[in-house]
């Protein structure tokens, strides 16, 4: 008893600890139960976030923000319909394709594999490519249901969708317009000694600032170079899945291994285990090595380094809290957590 006494008041003898303890309890209640609630919220604050790099760099030159803001705005507005309308139709024209020739592409995917047997017995036995095939088609018939499961949901859920496309646009408006009245507004209720939290929050924000812009920004230059590099090698689907691979690039490491194997599949079924799938992975292998070694590096230099089993400790615990933006904010969240370590008082 007399430990933990003498523990409590060596880490929460400072009032302002306590004030912190009770706004991080706050927050990641709110985050846990009402954050299904709060989605357009959480959207409409990182698209935020994102522009308000672009209004800054504006005001720079003596431009009033609210011109700043009008003209960021509405630019986000027409990438925001540009992608509704055109980029959107695109990919459910390349999901509707590939759903319809997989069938094919299985069979073709059947029939090099038996050509593997007759060409390596001694590697692969035909009993043994027909038990994988019969695997693959098992785990593609349950796939299938799943995503006619999903696609009935998402009819269900249109009208959410709709509804999200109009009040996020309005949320994203007003939080760059009234920035400074809203954090006015938001610190009357917070206790006046808070240097610790001030302390934190800054630290906290110039990771979250850096790191949204940051995978916005990697996940254009990778979508990008890996549309042309399937676009110009012949691989079917390269709208479809280079934007996939894009995508992987919130999720760190693991997003990366799980976009490589439909890549993968759809590479197989159209060549097999020919040169073009050889110099394509060899390629796609390529542009992950310089994302991560280079892009990265460069896009996150002020984000505090973290380790990579760190990472995917974050990614699982706050991904389950949280689903998608749990993963999407698992390395700010993180740095959160390190930072609270490192500047967390004791006595």
């Amino acid at each position: 008893m007399r430990l933990m006494r003498n523990w409590f008041q060596r880490h929460f003898s400072d009032p302002q600890v306590v004030g912190l303890v009770i706004l991080l309890i706050i927050g990641f209640t709110t985050v846990i139960f009402m954050g299904d609630m709060l989605t357009p919220v959480f959207a409409g604050v990182v698209i935020a976030y994102l522009l308000e790099g672009s209004v800054k760099h504006m005001e720079r030159f003596r431009i009033p923000r609210w011109i700043a803001v009008s003209l960021v705005f509405s630019i986000f507005l027409a990438v925001l319909f540009s992608v509704i309308f055109g980029l959107l139709p695109l990919l459910s024209q390349q999901l509707t394709q590939f759903v319809k020739q997989l069938p094919s592409m299985i069979i073709r995917g059947q029939d090099q594999l038996l050509g593997l047997s007759d060409g390596y017995p001694y590697l692969f036995s035909e009993e043994q490519v027909k038990d994988l095939m019969r695997a693959i088609r098992s785990e593609m018939a349950r796939l299938g249901q799943k995503v006619l499961s999903f696609s009935l949901a998402s009819v269900a859920s249109l009208a959410a969708v709709a509804l999200y496309l109009i009040i996020v646009p309005i949320l994203v408006f007003f939080f760059l317009k009234d920035k400074s009245r809203i954090i006015h507004w938001v610190t009357k209720f917070l206790p006046l000694k808070r240097q610790l939290a001030t302390q934190v929050w800054h630290d906290v924000d110039i990771q979250i600032s850096n790191y949204i812009r940051g995978k916005f920004l990697e996940f254009l230059i990778v979508w990008a170079v890996v549309f042309i590099t399937f676009y110009l090698m012949g691989l079917q689907f390269s709208v479809l899945l280079s934007f996939l691979v894009g995508i992987s690039v919130i999720i760190p490491y693991i997003g990366a291994l799980i976009v490589t194997f439909p890549v993968a599949f759809v590479a197989y079924a159209q060549w097999g285990f020919g040169s073009e799938f050889t110099y394509l992975f060899t390629i796609y292998a390529l542009i992950h090595a310089l994302d991560g070694n280079v892009l990265v590096p460069l896009l996150f230099s002020e984000v505090v380094n973290l380790h990579p089993v760190a990472i995917i400790i974050a990614i699982l615990v706050f991904g389950s809290f949280w689903g998608f933006w749990g993963v999407f904010f698992a390395i700010p969240l993180a740095t959160l957590v390190q930072t609270l370590l490192k500047l967390w008082p004791t006595t």
